[in-house]
């Protein structure tokens, strides 16, 4: 059974990679400044139940998939980077919601889940959480409870995002402050590609 200290370093390393900038959270910034915070709900849902599930599977075995067949890894992490530029348009071409001009719809709750298997920050996460954190005693017992540790703390990360997209929301009043606001998240969402590809 994971011990105290093992619990507060597993929450302290799942902090740091759920609230420190990344595809997620640039997304959810955009989502909160477009959508509002309740309109992205389901979105921030979907990254925590994306994550958790990933957690699950990965401690279950799927990570010696990846370590028996290296060239799966490879074209997941290209094709999770087309989806970003594809994700990065979705979010320049959005506007203000208000102005009655907006475009597109926030993420849904499966599409957010479905993200994370794309999503390069949260393969890195779940791997790490498994490797470092989970003992082997009891493994299934650790790997359930450090699950809804890192979902306990990843939500609240994750949402302080989306608060600060929906304050920004109410400092853009003009619909074209809101789609330069939106463009440079697309241009941070492009940025977040070269940790993606140059691993």
């Amino acid at each position: 059974m994971m011990t105290n200290s093992v619990l507060l370093s597993l929450a302290v390393f799942a902090f740091v990679n759920s609230i420190t900038p990344g595809p997620n959270n640039v997304m959810l910034t955009a989502s909160g400044s477009t959508f509002g915070y309740r309109r992205s709900l389901p979105h921030m849902l979907g990254i925590t139940s994306g994550v958790a599930l990933m957690l699950l599977l990965v401690g279950a075995g799927l990570g010696t998939v990846f370590d028996a067949m290296p060239m799966l890894y490879t074209a997941l992490k290209y094709a999770g980077a087309v989806y970003l530029l594809y994700l990065a348009w979705r979010i320049a071409r959005a506007g203000a919601i208000d102005s009655g001009q907006a475009r597109g719809k926030p993420f849904t709750f499966i599409e957010a889940a479905a993200f994370q298997w794309v999503n390069p920050k949260a393969w890195v996460m779940a791997v790490g959480i498994v490797a470092a954190y989970m003992p082997q005693e009891n493994f299934y017992w650790n790997l359930a409870l450090g699950t809804l540790v890192v979902s306990c703390v990843n939500f609240p990360s994750i949402s302080a995002w989306t608060l600060f997209g929906s304050a920004v929301r109410r400092l853009l009043h003009r619909p074209q402050s809101v789609q330069r606001f939106n463009i440079a998240m697309a241009i941070l969402l492009v940025a977040s590609l070269y940790g993606v590809v140059s691993v």
